[in-house]
């Protein structure tokens, strides 16, 4: 894949994303998704290593209602916009779609990708996709959270809720 492209070049509709990345495609190609909501350290490692376990890394992101009904009351910090622009930007991610569901399960299944990351604090039985993924003949890898870098967390040290 083409690297230090424009990040609004990385930013893809659900039918263009499909047609630029679905089947047949040439590559191993790797999907993860989340809200991605002030992105961090942890956030920036967990892409890279997702990205290495493929050829592309697509990168599904929550819109800012499914943020809301998923993760409550004054969530997300960071509009939608601002969410994929940034994750666009990074060098290891390929390309970047917004889901409005509160799971990327459609994506997923439209998509089909060879290998579906999430991270350490999943089982692989909670991982929303994985029959979808492995009955395709792609798989499920977790990747573990750095110690300590959370959203949830900056947001409470942010907020001086911290002890």
């Amino acid at each position: 894949m083409e690297r230090n492209r424009w990040p609004g070049d990385k930013v893809h509709s659900r039918a263009s994303l499909l047609e630029a990345f679905g089947k047949p495609r040439e590559g191993r190609l790797v999907f993860t998704n989340g809200c991605f909501d002030i992105l961090h350290r942890g956030h920036v490692e967990y892409l890279r290593q997702a990205r290495d376990l493929g050829d592309a890394l697509v990168v599904g992101v929550n819109t800012d209602e499914s943020v809301a009904r998923l993760k409550g009351k004054g969530r997300p910090v960071v509009p939608q916009d601002d969410r994929v622009w940034v994750l666009a930007g990074l060098e290891s991610v390929d390309a970047v779609t917004l889901f409005h569901e509160d799971t990327p399960r459609a994506i997923i299944s439209e998509l089909l990708p060879d290998v579906l990351v999430k991270g350490g604090d999943y089982d692989l039985d909670q991982v929303v996709g994985r029959a979808e993924v492995e009955a395709a003949g792609g798989v499920v890898t977790l990747i573990p959270f750095l110690t300590g870098r959370s959203t949830s967390d900056l947001l409470t040290r942010i907020r001086g809720d911290a002890s």
